[in-house]
């Protein structure tokens, strides 16, 4: 369909709804549009499947998930709710399992369990006063600005009331360890980068974390079941989103057509251009031009395009979004975290280990600021731990710019480091080499750009709000023309999937209902339910 043909009404490309990104933002939206009446919708999706950031492949004699892995918290979550609904969980199997992590020196010493459960303990009661901060009206010491800094001063008081210098040492690594980890459940760098300020704004769901027994993946069934074949159209990336109407030009006294300008905020401005207008003119609707070079028309559109891919493509509003919305989006950070998938012929771990933290005497990715160099010499230093998916199956986890770094490195280059480290760390020679390595990329992948959102320094809340704030094509509208749905919207549950499932039901409400509200509201399932964060639980 050609530029010149976009002015004509084509009923076939027209819908009273279009949503971009089949992912549980774009799937709850649909869900929610359809059981109020709203029919006419249309889900334009990058990738050959839905899902988005949820994926699962098969390996060994299970599926693993690439992607999410938890149904974080049980009251007021509505993802536990559907799977619940849907016989999607049982129970019994979901009671915590015994579990036995032990902790192990690059030398192969192990950490006394009790060492362990001390230090951990300490730094869950250093992580809670970081959360505090964002209640109370106090302020943190002088020119302390992240969550990293805040824990160190706390790390140098704790280890000053130890002499030993080995004790002291060993205490450094275990926490060195437990801040690595941290970063994949942040999702970033490092926690340098968090804003102390921020980290509170986080709303942890009570009930501990869930693991649906068919796999995280299998709540995508629901989620499609209502959706008719013909609504989901894969394959079909959106290049341009052309959301203003231009108003008709007038005639000046030169004879040159004119064409009144918008500001930022839908207003017209004073200014006029002088010249032939170079694209057609708009009807109210909002235009979608696709890298298939089809182009699709609609009332509204619920954008769910990921935090990490509107970072990096941000010209694919037309007009550009306005400053204030675009200033957010770069404040927030949209971190990597990748796993590492090891596959066996036979079991060699003992059957009552459940993970294996590893300590590094020389933990390079504590440095401040790691050169390029330092990353690709020593990225396996930022794997934190690798923990049991079955007998025959580790998984390590690692997080910012080594976990980029990781991306490129060939799966065999990575299969044999990992062995190297768990032969060094657990003192066996005998260590077999994985028969298969599967890496994830969520850096690399074009349709993500990163894993999830993070609050990083001098970012907040109201960033968060204010990309999730509805834009109007123009100021007579009743109802705005685009909306925006995804983790990266929900200010209480960003880099999770029920705050994505949230959003796109918030938004699929401000269409359908009849007294919409002029911006979005969040809505929170679980405001008298929460509780602070805890970390990973160690048994």
């Amino acid at each position: 369909m050609s530029v010149k043909d976009a002015s004509n009404k084509n009923k076939e490309n027209y819908y009273k709804v279009i949503i971009i990104g089949a992912g549980v933002a774009g799937l709850s939206a649909a869900n929610h549009l359809i059981s109020n009446g709203i029919t006419n919708i249309k889900i334009l999706e990058a990738r050959n499947r839905i899902g988005g950031r949820i994926i699962a492949i098969p390996l060994d004699t299970q599926r693993v998930e690439l992607g999410a892995n938890w149904v974080h918290g049980v009251l007021g979550n509505p993802i536990f709710e559907l799977a619940m609904q849907h016989n999607l969980i049982n129970l019994q199997q979901t009671a915590p399992q015994s579990r036995k992590v032990i902790a192990l020196t690059d030398n192969g010493k192990q950490v006394p369990f009790e060492t362990l459960q001390e230090i951990y303990e300490a730094y869950l009661i250093f992580l809670r006063r970081c959360e505090e901060y964002f209640l109370c009206t106090y302020a943190p010491p002088e020119d302390v600005y992240s969550v990293g800094a805040h824990i160190k001063l706390e790390v140098d008081i704790y280890l000053k009331s130890i002499s030993n210098k080995e004790e002291k040492n060993l205490r450094e690594m275990i926490i060195n360890c437990l801040l690595k980890r941290e970063t994949c459940i942040s999702g970033c760098h490092s926690m340098d980068e968090i804003d102390l300020l921020e980290l509170g704004s986080y709303t942890e769901l009570q009930g501990g974390n869930i693991i649906l027994p068919n796999g995280y993946s299998s709540i995508l069934n629901p989620l499609k079941a209502t959706l008719s074949p013909d609504t989901i159209l894969t394959n079909c990336p959106v290049r341009t989103i052309k959301w203003k109407r231009k108003k008709a030009p007038v005639t000046s006294p030169s004879g040159l057509n004119e064409i009144p300008e918008e500001s930022e905020d839908g207003n017209e401005s004073d200014k006029t251009i002088t010249e032939e207008p170079k694209s057609i003119q708009y009807d109210g609707r909002v235009q979608i031009i696709c890298d298939t070079n089809e182009v699709f028309y609609a009332d509204h559109v619920i954008c769910t395009i990921p935090l990490g891919v509107l970072k990096h493509n941000p010209k694919i509003f037309d007009p550009p979004l306005p400053e204030y919305k675009q200033e957010s989006i770069d404040r927030l950070l949209f971190g990597t975290v990748n796993k590492i998938f090891l596959e066996y012929d036979r079991p060699f771990l003992s059957q009552d280990v459940s993970e294996i933290m590893l300590l590094w005497e020389d933990d390079i990715s504590q440095h401040d600021e790691p050169t390029a160099e330092q990353i690709k010499e020593f990225w396996y230093k930022k794997i934190y731990s690798f923990s049991k998916v079955n007998d025959r199956l580790l998984l390590g986890w690692i997080s910012g710019k080594e976990a980029e770094y990781m991306e490129m490195i060939d799966d065999q280059i990575i299969a044999d480091k990992c062995t190297e480290l768990l032969k060094r760390f657990l003192k066996d020679p005998y260590i077999p080499a994985p028969k298969k390595c599967v890496k994830t990329t969520w850096f690399s992948q074009p349709y993500t750009k990163g894993s999830y959102t993070s609050i990083g320094i001098g970012a907040s809340q109201e960033d968060i709000e204010n990309i999730a704030q509805p834009l109007y094509s123009n100021p007579h509208q009743s109802k705005p023309s685009i909306l925006f749905a995804g983790e990266h919207c929900h200010s209480n549950f960003y880099s999770t999937v029920h705050g994505a499932y949230l959003c796109g039901r918030n938004t699929a409400q401000i269409i359908y209902r009849p007294d919409s509200p002029q911006e979005i509201v969040m809505e929170n399932d679980s405001t008298d339910l929460s509780a602070w964060i805890q970390g990973i639980s160690l048994e």
